[in-house]
């Protein structure tokens, strides 16, 4: 690997990271009611989802609440948090999977609830569940360019729709085993928002510097996981073997450009299941106690996943720990971030 794949950043750091959690908790044994006549059909046992991927709830936003008043919710909370001005808020990236239009930008609607200035450039990075990392990989390369001072970068998503015409679907009398296995993902999705402001770290030595960054590209695996907002398709085995076998490549070519090997503090991996976790643990050495989860009771919140179990790390990381940020998505694309606590 070598040339655009492997950043360095200069003058960037992550000044606040909040999140805004959707209010109502749908557990597994809920959805496992709701197919109990599907299952005793095409012959699966119920319990699927805690048994097999761990995942005892997710949750959806309440009544009336849009994943863009929660993304929206977040960045309000961040910015007040980073005691940043936000008329001097130069860029807002929105990396949400979920959109209600295929335009305008959810970016412009996050955009306006905020009651950003004209001056703030706003838009879309969509690239599957690694969409926040890119986010800040993207804000963090302006900030230290000069062009723009403070960076704004929020998610907010919601399963809820997908997750009950998928209900639907399986419950249909045509349906088989094959297909529940093909939808199965679709289920552990989890709604929430998240949101960071990012500035110049000489500005800010109170903040937590971004350090590098390291990505790449398996896009040959584009068709192991396609959805749109009524249905995702996962081969869970071809995507769980292409994502390791990318990651692992990536690991050993970023190996002469940063010392990674040697050991972090904290592992932030994004959260798609219990043999998703384990098996990144066991094919890079990590011990398991240095990684936190979330998936449990808030299932893969797509983008949102991996900043949202960091901003749960918040208070038991100190001063100069060292953290990576893994982030995958379905494409296949794999990057990982180290901060400086």
């Amino acid at each position: 690997m070598g040339g655009n794949a492997t950043h360095r950043f200069g003058n960037t750091a992550v000044l606040a990271l909040q999140t805004a959690d959707a209010s109502r908790v749908v557990t597994s044994d809920a959805l496992d009611v709701a197919l109990a006549d599907t299952y005793r059909r095409v012959g699966l046992r119920p319990g699927l989802l805690e048994r097999l991927a761990g995942i005892r709830e997710r949750r959806w936003w309440g009544e009336g609440v849009t994943f863009v008043e929660g993304a929206a919710e977040a960045g309000a909370k961040a910015i007040s948090e980073s005691g940043v001005d936000p008329a001097a808020i130069g860029l807002m990236v929105n990396t949400s999977v979920s959109r209600k239009y295929l335009e305008p930008s959810t970016a412009v609607a996050v955009h306006h609830a905020l009651g950003l200035p004209r001056s703030c450039q706003n838009f879309d990075v969509t690239n599957a569940c690694l969409g926040f990392v890119n986010g800040m990989e993207l804000a963090a390369a302006m900030i230290d360019s000069g062009m723009v001072e403070y960076a704004l970068v929020v998610n907010g998503e919601d399963s809820q729709p997908v997750q009950e015409r998928t209900l639907e679907r399986l419950n249909a009398p045509g349906t088989t085993s094959k297909d529940v296995i093909a939808q199965f993902a679709t289920l552990t999705l989890g709604s929430g928002a998240v949101a960071m402001v990012l500035g110049r770290a000489d500005r800010h030595p109170e903040g937590h510097r971004l350090v590098a960054s390291v990505s790449r590209a398996g896009t040959e695996h584009h068709e192991l996981c396609v959805g749109d907002n009524d249905l995702m398709r996962t081969d869970l085995k071809g995507l769980l073997d292409a994502g390791l076998a990318l990651s692992e490549d990536m690991w050993a070519d970023a190996a002469a450009e940063v010392d990674w090997a040697r050991g972090m503090d904290r592992y932030i991996v994004h959260q798609v299941s219990k043999v998703h976790t384990q098996a990144m643990c066991d094919r890079f050495s990590i011990d398991p106690a240095l990684v936190p989860t979330t998936f449990p009771v808030r299932g893969n919140l797509g983008p949102a996943s991996v900043p949202y179990t960091l901003a749960g790390q918040q208070d038991s990381l100190s001063g100069g720990d060292r953290v990576l940020l893994m982030g995958i998505g379905s494409g296949l694309n794999v990057s990982c971030l180290e901060l400086a606590w």
